[in-house]
């Protein structure tokens, strides 16, 4: 049987009923999680460019488009709000796939139940599908995919597809061609790193976009290929340089993969938030004391480095992806939200003089650990010979040490109050949480 049969006859099959009350308020919290980044991330300038140019080519009133909330065409919601959900580096990310799930799969999915009249429990159930299928993908391909591709647009794509593939009420051969539709626009190139460039954001845009494509072509008949995940010239043929195949099916169906998200505290790269929080615990701890430091050793996993080691930074984006830069700016401030990533901490010279005494160092001890753990040592020295060390496997947010529904709905208020009023964010938090009893995912935004 090929992967995508085995994979398409599962989702086919499962029925609500299946899920845990752990895995249906896992999906619920994701949702939630998404829909705040979504909404205040709509607002930033690439998400507006998305929006404005997307509406010269028109758009069916079918789905919210987060930058106007006007309606769009389901497929244009996905494309906009995909990318709008990853702007501020606050959407969510599951470690062993280095996967940001929520951002590439959950829009696709929200513009179909809005368009289709969904119910909140179909929305449930086909999240729940898209996050494990996509993950069991990430896992199988990580970590040697992620040096080039990232993983967001290309594995996301299936997500994506089988969400609304699943909601859609796709029959198994449908499945199968939608996902062999899903992997050959799989893409997302790691090259946009270099410039610090808007297409990061492209990418579980297209995902999304692509995914919810794949799925409405195959409910047409549209044919796609049978074995696109490993077949002699399939995805992991062209995309991937070891494959852990064992992955795909291991335990399928005995829990759920959406448990394991993480979401993020800080505003930044998820490589960075355990260093983050080492530095936050010794500010918590010791204050500032900025001008005693005469430097800060950063032990992490290589992975970090290649992705966050950006000594000078020259825009807010880059800040988010600069360890040197995030880990000053937390010593110096005590937080690293989306209020302190602003243009004028980017060039405070108390932060900026700071930096110059920050070292990164791979430990091989800590990168043996990655991708199932995400590890970080800070060790500050001060002038008066005092050193502090602080370690983490597991920042907040990780399941390890997770943020709890409370703090996730805090999250969610602080976001979405930024666009819209406190009343219509808390109701809006009220309709997802309790997203079972909601006949219409359209009356989510009512």
């Amino acid at each position: 049987m090929t992967f995508s049969r085995r994979f398409s006859e599962y989702v086919v099959s499962h029925r609500f009923e299946q899920m845990s009350d752990e895995a249906i308020m896992a999906t619920k919290l994701a949702i939630l999680d998404w829909l705040g980044s979504g909404i205040a991330g709509g607002q930033e300038k690439p998400a507006r460019i998305l929006s404005d140019t997307l509406k010269t080519f028109g758009g069916l009133p079918q789905a919210t488009d987060f930058s106007t909330f006007e309606k769009t065409s389901a497929h244009y919601a996905a494309l906009i709000n995909g990318g709008a959900s990853h702007i501020l580096e606050l959407d969510d990310v599951h470690k062993a796939s280095i996967l940001h799930a929520g951002a590439s799969i959950i829009p696709a999915v929200f513009a179909v139940a809005e368009w289709k009249q969904a119910t909140g429990i179909e929305l449930i159930e086909a999240v729940a599908l898209g996050f494990e299928v996509a993950i069991r993908i990430g896992e199988a391909v990580s970590p040697s995919h992620y040096e080039i591709f990232h993983t967001t647009g290309t594995v996301g794509t299936f997500g994506a597809t089988v969400a609304v593939g699943k909601l859609l009420g796709l029959s198994v051969n449908e499945m199968v061609h939608a996902l062999g539709s899903a992997g050959t626009q799989a893409a997302g190139l790691w090259e946009f790193i270099e410039d610090g460039a808007m297409s990061k954001q492209l990418h579980p845009a297209k995902a999304s976009a692509n995914g919810l494509l794949a799925a409405v072509l195959a409910k047409e008949k549209f044919t796609a290929a049978s074995q696109i995940l490993e077949g002699r010239r399939g995805f992991f043929a062209g995309l991937v340089k070891e494959v852990k195949e064992e992955l795909l099916f291991q335990r399928l169906g005995e829990g759920y993969k959406i448990t394991e998200n993480t979401y993020k505290i800080h505003s930044c790269c998820r490589h960075i938030h355990p260093t983050l929080d080492c530095v936050q615990e010794i500010y918590q701890e010791n204050g500032s004391k900025v001008d005693e430091v005469e430097r800060m050793v950063v032990e992490t996993y290589q992975v970090a480095l290649n992705i966050t080691n950006k000594p000078d930074p020259r825009s807010v984006f880059e800040s988010k992806f600069s360890l040197q830069y995030a880990s000053s700016l937390m010593l110096v401030k005590g937080k690293a939200g989306l209020d302190e990533f602003t243009p004028e901490n980017l060039f405070d010279p108390t932060i900026r003089s700071l930096m110059e005494k920050v070292s990164l160092n791979v430990d091989p001890s800590l990168d043996t650990l990655y991708p199932n753990l995400w590890p970080s040592r800070v060790t500050v020295y001060y002038s008066n010979g005092m050193k502090v060390t602080k370690d983490t496997e597991a920042p907040k947010g990780d399941p390890e040490n997770p943020a709890d529904a409370e703090e996730l709905q805090g999250k969610f208020l602080g976001l979405a109050g930024k666009v819209i009023s406190d009343e219509k964010a808390r109701e809006i938090a009220y309709k997802i949480m309790n997203l079972e009893a909601i006949g219409k995912v359209s009356s989510v935004f009512s």
